[in-house]
């Protein structure tokens, strides 16, 4: 790889660095070509990206970024997770890694803090943002619909009587 390639590669990982909510580390040694191409394909659907680069570029990229103290993490075989989701790619990246044993996760970064492969499981189990923003749709909406059918009650009643009488009145 020439100079200027490589120089390219360190500025497009720190650019996806600086704009990601969470990394995610992971030893991929033994996974072939077909399903490196359905983790990448399953990141994607998710919400998230993939990348395999050369460990001495991917640390020159950390520096200066929030995730630079995952610069240990970078030895071996290694390929990043990223997203700007904080539970998308560690979600991705846990499903596929229990039903793939090739893939080890190694850890990660979340803002500025090293994380841990049981802190990374642990990301993966919460609910994503949107997840959580149609809970929470849900509960300001749940008062207002319990309104709205209280309201409407008395007035169903009040038909039901009506219809009642008149079914009584035509027998």
């Amino acid at each position: 790889m020439l100079r200027a390639e490589k120089s390219n590669v360190v500025a497009s990982l720190q650019e996806t660095f600086n704009a990601t909510g969470v990394v995610v580390v992971a030893h991929y040694q033994g996974l072939n070509v077909a399903e490196m191409t359905d983790l990448r394909r399953k990141m994607r659907a998710g919400g998230a990206g993939f990348r395999v680069a050369k460990n001495r570029l991917v640390k020159l990229a950390l520096d200066g970024t929030p995730f630079a103290p995952a610069t240990e993490l970078f030895t071996g075989p290694t390929a990043i997770g990223f997203s700007l989701d904080p539970t998308a790619a560690p979600k991705v990246l846990s499903e596929y890694a229990k039903k793939n044993d090739k893939l080890k996760i190694i850890g990660g970064g979340f803002g500025g803090t090293l994380l841990d492969p049981a802190a990374v499981k642990a990301l993966a189990e919460l609910p994503s943002i949107d997840e959580l923003r149609s809970r929470l749709l849900g509960l300001l909406n749940a008062p207002a619909a319990k309104l709205l059918r209280q309201l409407q009650a008395p007035a169903q009643n009040l038909v039901g009587v009506l219809q009642a009488k008149a079914d009584k009145e035509s027998n």
